[in-house]
């Protein structure tokens, strides 16, 4: 599998196995009630969001049957199919990896049927701790720069309106090291809004950055001065007020299981697994940019910047939004029909084309998951396949017309550090 990754030996350098190792806001909401009418603005007029619940429950629960994402095994092998296996098949992680950070990399891309990702096949990377938390003692605190700070309860959160989104989360890190190429799923994320919960506390105008803390903890060292400290990521003020994000406390409609962050974690559709939060207990304003660990240390990508006048600048730069990727999975036989199969996300993809054997890029065909703007497309293309062996590469392209950089763009080949690994992605097969 190629793709530019750093050695294992640099990886470990980078991750020492150690233990723990201008927003309008001025209109106030004042009460939980209000939240529900907030919500149920942006819904179809004249039916709120519950009365649509309730009368329509019948039909959206049959339609939802019928194109469930549940119910759908797009990729299952049919009688006669056979699945050609790759040549390049990634090593396994190693063992200290999993120990330190979790289960890094479940997803067996030859293996992948369902456009929902089972929560027991969904990967899991943790950098601290990992919390058992009684729901019934879990708070969450919105304070800082807020003209009414509040605390939150699980049945409080759970009594506001609630909201769905399909969400494929990738960590930053995936398709980074020859082992680490299954780090990402897609699932049915169900929690309440965040934003209506930031407007009714009242960002105040010097509110610069909103910063979402986790219960998981462990020590940090910084001027040979160590500290404990919480898992903490930051979003602008703008961001953070985004409609999509959710206080998730389901995850593929049953409770969030534990590691991936129950009672509630952050969802942020359109980044990277970094900036959605598991365990979220706290949630701060602040006046200037965070600078934790996790913003200003680790998941930064250093990157080599050529500029027209011939000077080389070294940039560093938070790995933030997913950028797009396209991932081949697998090729079938059946009879002498030969199929190319692949999955891509990393925000809105508009399209995804295929190039053989360093041939013309050819058109996919999407499947499904184009109706869910921040969710994997699955893909095919039919495949003329002669004997002999063959790459296949293929990239994503998004609705703001990015491309998927090949291995040799200077984005993906003057980058230093591993995060925002989304270089295309050549696979080989030998046909027989």
């Amino acid at each position: 599998m190629s793709r530019q990754s750093l050695s294992v030996k640099k990886w470990w350098r980078h991750h020492p196995a150690k233990p723990g190792g201008s927003v309008d806001t001025d209109k106030p909401v004042t009460n939980l009630e209000e939240l529900q009418i907030d919500v149920d603005s942006n819904q179809l007029p004249g039916i709120s969001r519950r009365n649509f619940l309730k009368k329509g429950g019948g039909l959206l629960a049959a339609l939802t049957l019928l194109d469930s994402p549940f119910a759908s095994q797009l990729w299952a092998s049919t009688s006669g199919e056979q699945v050609i296996p790759f040549q390049d098949q990634p090593p396994p992680p190693p063992k200290e990896a999993i120990q330190q950070y979790g289960e890094l990399s479940k997803i067996n891309w030859e293996q992948l049927g369902s456009w929902i990702t089972p929560n027991s096949d969904f990967f899991d990377v943790s950098h601290y701790n990992r919390p058992m938390i009684h729901p019934e003692e879990w708070r969450l605190e919105i304070g800082g720069l807020v003209d009414r700070p509040r605390v939150f309860t699980l049945e409080e959160i759970k009594a506001l309106p609630r909201q769905e989104e399909i969400f494929t989360i990738e960590c930053a890190g995936n398709h980074g090291f020859e082992w680490f190429v299954g780090a990402v799923g897609n699932a049915k994320w169900t929690g309440t809004p965040l934003a209506p919960l930031l407007r009714q506390a009242g960002i105040q105008k010097k509110g610069v950055d909103v910063v979402f803390f986790g219960s998981d903890e462990g020590e940090e060292e910084v001027r040979n001065m160590k500290m404990p400290q919480n898992f903490s990521r930051s979003m602008s003020v703008e961001e953070a007020l985004a409609p999509t994000n959710l206080l998730s406390y389901e995850m593929n409609e049953a409770p969030l299981p534990h590691l991936h962050g129950f009672p509630v974690r952050l969802i942020a559709p359109g980044w990277y697994g970094v900036a959605n939060v598991k365990w979220i207990k706290r949630i701060e304003v602040i006046d200037t940019r965070w600078a934790g660990r996790f913003m200003a240390k680790d998941y930064v990508t250093i990157r080599e910047e050529s500029f027209p006048n011939g000077q080389t600048v070294w940039t560093q730069k938070v790995v933030g939004r997913a950028l797009p990727k396209s991932v081949t999975a697998r090729v079938t036989k059946k009879n002498s029909q030969y199929r190319i199969f692949g999955a891509a996300w990393g925000g809105p993809i508009q399209q995804v084309e295929v190039r053989i054997d360093n041939g013309p890029w050819k058109p996919a065909t999407i499947e499904s998951g184009q109706e869910h703007e921040f969710a994997w497309k699955f893909w095919h293309l039919d495949w003329k396949a002669q004997s002999g062996e063959h790459t296949i590469v293929s990239r994503a392209i998004d609705k703001a017309g990015r491309v998927q950089p090949a291995a040799d763009d200077p984005r993906i080949a003057q980058k230093h550090t591993y995060w925002e690994s989304n270089g295309q992605i050549t696979r080989r097969i030998r046909i027989v």
